[in-house]
């Protein structure tokens, strides 16, 4: 594609941000920082506080107003903590590695917008750093760059946890980066855009998360899969007494992982916001007053969309990549039939039941399937007589019988003479069972 078919996709966000001075290009970046760094900082508050709520506990509540200032006395801990490096890791790509899963989380907000065209001094610009044809491929391609910094982080450590970590980490990543994506085509399709001024602009009338619902689920589910964050926190492997792939990271460097990923939690929330909560604009009633969606005020709004995403980080679903690649097929065919006049609201109605049924007749067969795996388990047991006995200690550890198995009987006789002996002379009991007698 040549510059000129660019320039006529461009939307008119584009040619206004065109036209912005160095110093107002210079002050969007620093504002975008700058919100970045105390979103996160608010966001370890609002976590702790939110996760104490629910586990009815206090939560952070000593440092500053209701321990708002939680999050910087944890960033200065870890400032003043020992860096150390292993003596074994590749010590130039295990600096490195930080840096680069930090900057792409910054990047990614370049076309993230904040609000309608404003005035600051003077000067008609976007509240929005930068715009591109294709935006939303671009959110995309950096994320990806940021997963390279979890797969050298767990690589040049030296270690082998942090290297399986990596590799779970990035595998988990890149699987739910396909359904993340899947689930953008379908608003390409509503939009006929990838410039997210034109997704926000396409959805003045209805938002795409009514009208394209199943996408919206997909990537809600995804978004969490994508940053790491509980349910889909396993390749952390906390139950290995590990961190995954950062297990061997500290002081700053480990900082600088743990502010990508609460910066990748905003900017997967403001890309949701973006894409499907119409963006800046004013959720209803408060869209029926005029001045809703101009001015300043836009601001609020998107604000208020990504924290409520933020809140509901907890999330879990499964068979997403098929449901997506439904959802496009569904799609794709309605917007065709409506170009060839067809009704097309009887169509969509008709594709949604016969998607719901299909959703339904899948839990029913899961279902159907567990039981009789079940009476196969236990038609089996019956035929052997008795369930299989094993030896609790052939591997050296003793270990609980697994389902199907049973522990092999002690003889009453022994127990009974056991028990006696232990009452008579419990010293002489244990002395002669650790010496063999």
């Amino acid at each position: 594609m040549n510059a000129v078919e660019l320039l006529a996709q461009e939307s008119p966000v584009a040619r206004v941000l065109v036209d912005d001075p160095w110093w107002l290009v210079l002050g969007k970046a620093v504002v975008v920082f700058g919100f970045l760094v105390v979103v996160t900082l608010f966001n370890i508050w609002f976590e702790r506080r939110v996760v104490a709520f629910m586990q009815m506990r206090v939560g952070p509540n000593r440092v500053g107003p209701a321990g708002v200032l939680q999050g910087l006395a944890d960033g200065v801990k870890l400032a003043l903590k020992e860096d150390i490096v292993p003596r074994a890791a590749d010590r130039v790509v295990f600096v490195l590695a930080p840096v680069i899963s930090a900057i792409p989380a910054f990047l990614a907000f370049a076309v993230i917008p904040f609000g309608p065209q404003v005035s600051v001094l003077g000067e008609e610009t976007a509240l929005q750093l930068t715009d591109l044809p294709v935006a939303v491929l671009y959110v995309l391609a950096v994320a990806s760059v940021g997963i390279y910094g979890i797969v050298l982080a767990g690589w040049s450590s030296g270690s082998t946890y942090p290297l399986l970590g990596g590799l779970r980490s990035s595998a988990q990543m890149i699987s739910y980066e396909v359904a993340m994506s899947l689930s953008f085509a379908a608003v390409f399709l509503y939009a006929g855009s990838m410039s997210t001024s034109q997704i926000v602009a396409a959805q003045e009338r209805l938002w795409f998360a009514v009208a394209l619902l199943p996408s919206f689920v997909v990537y809600l589910v995804a978004m969490v899969g994508e940053t790491n964050r509980a349910p889909f926190d396993l390749p952390e492997a906390e139950g290995e007494l590990v961190g995954g792939f950062h297990t061997e990271y500290s002081s700053l460097k480990f900082a600088l992982f743990f502010l990508a990923e609460y910066i990748n939690m905003v900017t997967v929330s403001a890309l949701a916001t973006t894409l499907f909560l119409g963006g800046w604009r004013a959720p209803w009633p408060i869209s029926l007053w005029d001045g809703a969606n101009s001015g300043w005020w836009p601001v609020l709004w998107f604000l208020a969309k990504v924290l409520a995403l933020i809140f509901v980080f907890k999330l879990g679903w499964k068979v997403l990549i098929p449901v997506s690649l439904l959802w496009i097929v569904l799609v794709a065919t309605v917007r065709a039939l409506r170009n060839q006049g067809v009704d097309t609201q009887r169509v969509l109605v008709l594709g949604a039941g016969v998607l719901a049924a299909v959703i339904l007749l899948s839990f029913v067969y899961d279902i159907f399937a567990a039981r009789k795996e079940k009476r196969a388990a236990a038609g089996g047991s019956a035929l052997a007589g008795r369930p299989r006995e094993f030896d609790p200690m052939a591997g050296g550890f003793p270990v609980p019988p697994l389902p199907g198995q049973q522990l092999p009987p002690v003889p009453r006789r022994n127990r009974t003479k056991t028990a006696t002996a232990v009452a008579a002379d419990p010293v002489r009991t244990v002395d002669q069972e650790g010496s063999g007698a």
